[in-house]
């Protein structure tokens, strides 16, 4: 890891992944001579970072290592941009709507005779150009959503968290902490804050597998936190947060989910197909009694 300064706010700009340093030597000077000729087919690559674990108390106990997919330097702003533009887009509702002149009532009547009375000649009054009349060229309900590739987007995750990878730090669970409290304390969760090195004035985004009820009424009060969960995990909170804050728990999923291990399978998905078998099996057999009763 770089020893410089961590920027003051989280961008993934900012990382090294997309500003290679001098330092650093590139993925493509480490390899042989030979493989310099599919260099060409790779598009990830892999980023190794050290993350220090913290205890409830703020003292170091240890590191851990966040090893994750991430895109080349060359590619890494336009995946993770898309992929930013694909979630906020599929957010709209899009249930906008206004009402043309064909659709306003009213307004069948010719509002005064077409000459002799100097002024402009009207044929209804809910023209455009006057209150109460149609919109020209207004919204309409529509669908905004688009689609966006599983794989990419799982990619755009890994190299989000990996850029931030210099903001992030690791903290024991603190769950059991808040859990004996007699009643949840904004200011106890403040404290445990500052004990962790982190302001609550700038943007924090905590990683954990689940949100204890007194971490959530303890941190809600918070406008500048964030708490996710892997199935809340997105892509805005990450790059929208100063300081990102996991639990060793995390790390773990994370590299197992987006790390270069990943087979790209899941259980949900395994379950899905022998579901599927299972029906086609099933209507198999049904089929070939059919025809034998027949």
């Amino acid at each position: 890891m770089a020893t410089s300064a961590a920027p003051s706010s989280l961008s993934f700009f900012n990382s090294s992944i997309f500003l290679p340093s001098s330092s650093q030597k590139p993925l493509s000077s480490l390899a042989p001579n030979n493989s310099l000729k599919i260099s060409k087919r790779l598009s990830v690559s892999a980023e190794l970072a050290t993350l220090p674990v913290l205890s409830f108390t703020g003292d170091k106990v240890g590191e851990t290592f966040l090893d994750l997919k991430s895109a080349l330097p060359d590619t890494a702003r336009a995946v993770v941009h898309r992929a930013i533009i694909t979630d906020l887009q599929n957010k709209r509702r899009g249930t906008a709507s206004t009402l043309t002149r064909a659709e306003v009532s009213g307004g069948g009547r010719k509002p005064y005779p077409q000459k002799k009375t100097g002024r402009a000649r009207q044929g209804s009054t809910r023209t455009p150009l006057r209150p109460g009349g149609g919109v020209v060229f207004g919204p309409k309900p529509r669908d905004w959503s688009i689609k966006i590739n599983r794989k990419e987007k799982r990619l755009a995750i890994s190299t989000a968290v990996a850029s931030a990878a210099e903001n992030t730090i690791v903290v024991e669970d603190f769950s059991d902490e808040f859990e004996k409290l007699e009643k949840p304390k904004t200011t106890e969760f403040i404290a445990a804050m500052k004990r962790w090195g982190l302001d609550p004035k700038e943007k924090t985004t905590f990683l954990v597998t689940e949100v204890a009820n007194n971490v959530r009424l303890s941190s809600r009060n918070i406008g500048t936190l964030k708490m996710l969960t892997p199935r809340t995990l997105n892509l805005f909170d990450i790059l929208n947060a100063d300081k990102l804050i996991m639990t060793p728990e995390i790390v773990d999923y994370l590299n197992a989910r987006y790390g270069v291990d990943y087979d790209g399978e899941t259980e949900d998905e395994e379950e899905e197909e022998e579901e599927e078998g299972g029906v086609e099996v099933e209507g198999t057999a049904a089929d070939e009694s059919s025809d034998a009763a027949e």
